[in-house]
């Protein structure tokens, strides 16, 4: 069984679009999971009705410290051994989960499922389509292929979380990456070329704000820079070999700028030679 876990706080705008949308999925082997934050508009009205109408969709509503503490609440209340996460404000495609819980029935324990993602705008228009292609731990934090950019286009078995643990609850912005760069060194990784996932990005969210304000980029080196110093030896190696690569790539479009580079690099030689010869 699936279980799609919605984070929410204060979500009336989507919360209904969100239940129809898991409902119009029509799939009869999975639940809903919703995870309320004691919101104070008309979110918790409009879960409680539907969960009324709908035996598949359980709920709760109570303070929480913040998403990721959230969407670990959801976890340990799910009784299937697929986890997703939906936020509110994101939607699947038609029939995702059913052709996703087709491909689980033959993927080895723990697997993580990847499929492609629509990136869409506030008018709601595609502005690009997230194709995760190459998933490994070198490749994710080295930025070389696009990591995953929204949960609603991957999923995983909860068993997972029992090598990699639960959401860091004091990370508000990169969980779900932090959760991949893990995820990707303990689990059975399966990249399909589908559409599964539909991620709205909406003036006024915490990710498009960090965008806006300009803090997007220094806030994920700085995250992703720690996780590379965690990596074991061999990884760093790997780390290294993709330096040299990605800059034999870069001077062989750019010739002109490799003397240059040289020097800067090297500045200190005659001096070390002096220093040296002195010996």
């Amino acid at each position: 069984m699936i279980s799609v876990i919605t984070p929410v706080y204060n979500g009336e705008k989507f919360i209904e679009s969100c239940l129809k949308n898991v409902i119009e999925q029509s799939c009869s082997n999975c639940e809903h999971i919703i995870v309320d934050g004691a919101s104070t508009d008309d979110t918790v009205v409009i879960i409680r009705e539907y969960a009324r109408q709908y035996s598949h969709i359980r709920w709760i509503s109570e303070p929480d410290r913040g998403q990721s503490d959230a969407m670990n609440k959801g976890i340990k209340m799910a009784e299937g051994e697929i986890i997703s996460i939906l936020n509110v404000d994101d939607f699947y495609a038609p029939n995702a989960l059913n052709r996703v819980s087709a491909i689980f029935s033959r993927l080895p324990k723990p697997s993580l499922l990847v499929g492609n993602c629509n990136i869409r705008g506030n008018n709601d228009k595609i502005k690009e389509v997230n194709k995760p292609n190459r998933l490994g731990v070198v490749k994710l934090i080295a930025r070389i292929n696009p990591f995953p950019l929204n949960p609603s286009a991957y999923f995983y078995h909860k068993s997972l979380h029992q090598q990699i643990g639960l959401y860091k609850t004091d990370e508000h912005y990169m969980m779900d990456l932090d959760f991949l760069i893990k995820a990707v060194q303990k689990a059975h990784v399966k990249y399909v070329d589908e559409v599964w996932g539909n991620h709205r990005q909406i003036e006024g969210t915490k990710t498009v704000t960090l965008f806006q304000n300009g803090e997007h980029e220094e806030y994920i080196v700085r995250f992703l820079a720690e996780h590379r110093q965690n990596l074991p030896w061999y990884h760093q190696l790997h780390f290294l070999l993709v330096d040299i690569q990605v800059r034999i790539a870069y001077f062989s479009r750019h010739p002109d700028e490799l003397l240059p580079s040289i020097n800067a690099k090297f500045k200190l030689l005659p001096s070390l030679i002096k220093k040296w010869s002195l010996r």
